[in-house]
Order: C-alpha cells, then sequence, then structure tokens
C-alpha cells in the first residue's frame, strides 16, 4: 500500500468536544499504519491533553460546529486518503480498514458506514427517526442509495478537499453528498456496529431531541 512521507496509510480525523473519557478506548483501536488526529473543537475536560498523551496529533478549531471541525481535520491530513469517525466510542476504527480497502481498490470514489446498533438502546428513538428521514433527503437528492448520515467515510483527501464543501455546522455530510453527486463519485455504504457512548460523555445530536433538531435545522439551510 501506497503512504505519505511519513509512513502514514491514512489519516483520520476525530472531531471531538468533551470526549476525553472516551479516547483512550478509541485510539486503543487505531489500525497499525494510520494515524490518529485528533480536532478539539472547544473542550473542557481535557480532551486535547487526553489526545496528545496517547499518541494522537491534536489540531484546534474554535469554531464550534461539526463540520468546522471535520474541516480542519482534513487541511491538517498529509496522506493520500482520509477517514472521518466520531470520537464517543459509538464506532470502531477496525471497521475504517474494510473501508479504506474499498476505496483503494477503486470499489468507491467514497466509502461511508451505515449504523447497526449491537444492542437494544443504543440509538435513542428521536435520533433513529431525524437520522432515517435526514437519509431519505440525501437519497432523493443525491441519488446515493445510503441510509445513515455517513457518519464514518473514507475518500482521497484531495478528492475531498476539491469538493470544496462549504458548510461547517451538522449540514456538512448533507452538502458532502450532494456535491459528491454532482461531481459523479461513486459511494458505496456498509454495515459498521454501532455501541454505546464510552461512559462520562454525552451526544450533542442524538442525547436529546433538542440536538436532532439541530441537526434537522442545519440540513435545512443547505437545502435553500
Amino acid at each position: 500500500m501506497s503512504v505519505d512521507g511519513s509512513g502514514i496509510m491514512c489519516d483520520v480525523v476525530i472531531p471531538c468536544r468533551d470526549e476525553a473519557a472516551a479516547l483512550p478506548a478509541v485510539l486503543a483501536g487505531l489500525p497499525t499504519g494510520w494515524r490518529a488526529i485528533v480536532v478539539d473543537n472547544g473542550s473542557h475536560d481535557g480532551t486535547a491533553e487526553v489526545a496528545e498523551r496517547l499518541g494522537a496529533t491534536v489540531v484546534h478549531e474554535d469554531r464550534a460546529g461539526y463540520g468546522a471541525a471535520v474541516h480542519t481535520g482534513v487541511e491538517a491530513a498529509t496522506a493520500d486518503h482520509v477517514a472521518v469517525i466520531d470520537g464517543d466510542g459509538t464506532m470502531l476504527l477496525a471497521d475504517l480498514v474494510p473501508m479504506l480497502d474499498m476505496v483503494r481498490s477503486g470499489g468507491a470514489r467514497m466509502a461511508v458506514g451505515r449504523r447497526r446498533p449491537v444492542e437494544r438502546g443504543v440509538w435513542p428513538w428521536h435520533a433513529r427517526l431525524g437520522t432515517k428521514l435526514l437519509a431519505a433527503v440525501i437519497r432523493r437528492r443525491s441519488g446515493f442509495g445510503i441510509h445513515d448520515l455517513a457518519p464514518m467515510r473514507v475518500s482521497r483527501r484531495d478528492d475531498l478537499l476539491e469538493l470544496g464543501v462549504k458548510d461547517r455546522r451538522f449540514g456538512y455530510p448533507l452538502e458532502l453528498m450532494l456535491r459528491a453527486a454532482e461531481a459523479g463519485w461513486t459511494v458505496h455504504e456498509v454495515d459498521v456496529a454501532y455501541g454505546h457512548r464510552a461512559p462520562g460523555t454525552k451526544s450533542k445530536v442524538s442525547g436529546s431531541v433538542r440536538g436532532t433538531a439541530r441537526v434537522i435545522k442545519d440540513f435545512a439551510k443547505v437545502m435553500r
């Protein structure tokens, strides 16, 4: 496999806001030859210090917003391929490996994950319903046969930057898919395990009805 000048096979961007309690388990699953880029998005719990202690590259993004953190992390990456995954411990870094293989082999321009709960109670009803509705919007607007909001994904770094995604909040995944469709990308969705958040952390989205509503509002802005 090709690597960058530092010997990195793939950079994995992990946007974080107050995920210090989750990072030890998350980063313990970092695949060999991959580099973790933790983007501290205004944490108050020592997330950056924990990430640095665990060997991750840490960058800071003071603008609050999922899209802002992801974009900053992608810009900081240097490997040919870049992955994105949440830092809350709900998904496994190991599940990114076959997604990278798919992109490298030409099976897809971008591989994205479809969350499959490992047990009952993992995914609150309001978050699951919101995801279902928003995924339907993505399918209709992009033509991609996906059923989730691409919570984890892999693509070439340069391809991703060339799309020019502008949204810096939770509308980022929708704009990403719309721009990818316009650019003629092939996108393949694969099932990934979805478990409970790490103890001591709280979701900014699925943890409350208000959080889910905020995502829907950001999607609506992108569709204008």
